[in-house]
């Protein structure tokens, strides 16, 4: 379980110092619950993050257990390193929406074809309880050709839930190579 701290002060220049320091400032909120700022060892989050198995992770804070889902993130422009990361809490039953990771499986024979798979949407919208939530979507894209998408509407979704991304935008699709 990834444990952090709780910040004293929110400006600016503390944020900086404990950039400086190795951590890696959050925002922990949800509907009904107290908004709180942490503070995380960065090394430690990232760890976490990649280890994680579902939608949700598991931590503590001051003593308090959450299981938060990535709402947001910031990264440096230059080097990429997260700066910021806002976390949203799961509580149960109550609906929201929620981003759910998209991975791909198999080879586009459009690749043969001189093409190259996109991936348009690397989170979905969905709306509804965490519980019900997939921890991803797996779209087999081995029967794309040339020219070929997967819209949202081609998705399912789970049971009580519902993909709030528009129906007609694309997800993955293989494209001409230039």
């Amino acid at each position: 379980m990834l444990e952090g701290i709780t910040r004293e002060s929110i400006g600016s220049a503390s944020a900086r110092k404990l950039r400086r320091d190795g951590y890696l400032t959050a925002n922990i909120y949800a509907n009904g619950v107290e908004n709180i700022q942490a503070a995380f060892k960065r090394g430690d989050f990232v760890k976490a993050v990649r280890a994680k198995d579902g939608l949700t992770l598991p931590l503590q804070v001051d003593g308090k257990d959450l299981n938060v889902v990535i709402q947001e993130y910031q990264l440096h422009p230059v080097h990429g390193d997260v700066l910021h990361v806002d976390l949203r809490v799961a509580v149960p039953g109550q609906v929201t929406n929620f981003l759910v990771p998209v991975k791909t499986t198999g080879t586009p024979k459009g690749l043969k074809n001189k093409g190259v798979l996109q991936i348009q949407k690397r989170r979905v919208k969905v709306r509804g309880a965490i519980e019900d939530m997939p921890a991803n979507f797996t779209l087999n894209v081995e029967e794309l050709d040339r020219d070929d998408s997967i819209l949202i509407r081609d998705m399912e979704a789970p049971a009580n839930c519902r993909l709030m991304d528009r129906a007609d935008v694309a997800v993955v699709g293989v494209i001409k190579a230039k």
